[in-house]
C-alpha cells in the first residue's frame, strides 16, 4: 500500500497506448488496461478525505510515435538498421555515438518491460578495447539493479545497493544515464535511481551503446 495516513504523495499517470502505467512518490505501481479508448477521456475527478495541492499534465510526443528512432547514435549491427514504420528495435542493438563520452553527455534509453521478463543489460563499451566501461543489468527475478565494468577481460565487484527497485514486468520505462566528472548517474521515469563511480578512466574512449536482454527497445538517443 504506497499511501500513509498526514502523508503528501505525488501520483504519475502515464498515458501509453493500450494501458496506464501508475506510480506513486516515484514508485512504479501498477499497470491497467484500456477499456475505452484513451481520446475520449475527458474529465479529471478527485474523491475522497484528501487535500489536492497541484495538479498538472504533460504531454510527450515521443510516447505517441509509431516509429522507433537512434538519434545521435549510428547503429553497427546492420540486421538492426532502423526501417520506417518499425515499431521496436531489433535486440541484441548495437551503435556508436555520434560523440565520444565524456562530461556532460547523456544517453536515453526507452523501452518496455516484457511480461515475465528476467533481465535485461544496458552497456557503455569502449569499441578499440571492448572494455564495458558501464554495465546495467536490472534483473527481475531477483529485484535486483546490478552494476558493474568489464575490464582488461575481467568482470570487478558487483553494485547492488539501491533504495527501490525501479523495473517491473511489462512497465514504460525511460532510462538517462548522464556522464559526470566523477560518476555516471542514472535515472529511470525521472526519478534518480542510483550513481556509480568511473572505474574506466579514459571516457573520451567510451563510444558504444549496447542493449539486450526482455524487453522492447522503443527508442535511444544520445547527446
Amino acid at each position: 500500500m504506497p499511501f500513509r495516513k498526514e502523508k503528501s504523495f505525488e501520483i504519475v499517470f502515464m498515458v501509453l497506448k493500450n494501458k496506464f502505467q501508475v506510480a506513486v512518490n516515484g514508485r512504479h505501481v501498477l499497470l491497467y488496461a484500456h477499456r475505452i479508448s484513451p481520446e475520449q477521456i475527458d474529465t479529471v475527478g478527485i474523491y475522497g478525505k484528501v487535500n489536492i495541492h497541484s495538479i498538472g499534465f504533460r504531454f510527450s510526443s515521443d510516447l505517441q510515435s509509431m516509429e522507433t528512432s537512434a538519434l545521435g547514435l549510428t547503429q553497427i549491427n546492420r540486421e538492426n538498421i532502423q526501417k520506417p514504420g518499425k515499431l521496436q528495435l531489433s535486440l541484441p542493438f548495437e551503435a556508436r555515438l555520434n560523440a565520444s563520452m565524456g562530461p556532460g553527455r547523456t544517453v536515453v534509453i526507452k523501452g518496455e518491460v516484457n511480461t515475465n521478463a528476467r533481465s535485461f543489460n544496458v552497456d557503455l563499451v569502449a569499441g578499440k578495447t571492448r572494455d564495458i566501461a558501464l554495465h546495467l543489468n536490472p534483473r527481475l527475478n531477483v529485484k535486483a539493479f546490478v552494476r558493474n565494468s568489464f575490464l582488461q577481460d575481467a568482470w570487478g565487484e558487483e553494485e547492488r545497493n539501491i533504495t527501490c527497485f525501479p523495473f517491473s514486468s511489462g512497465m514504460y520505462f525511460e532510462m538517462i544515464i548522464y556522464c559526470d566528472v566523477r560518476e555516471f548517474k542514472v535515472a529511470i521515469n525521472g526519478v534518480h535511481s542510483l550513481e556509480y563511480k568511473h572505474r574506466f578512466k579514459d571516457l573520451s574512449s567510451i563510444d558504444t551503446l549496447s542493449v539486450d536482454g526482455d524487453i522492447r527497445l522503443l527508442d535511444v538517443r544520445s547527446w
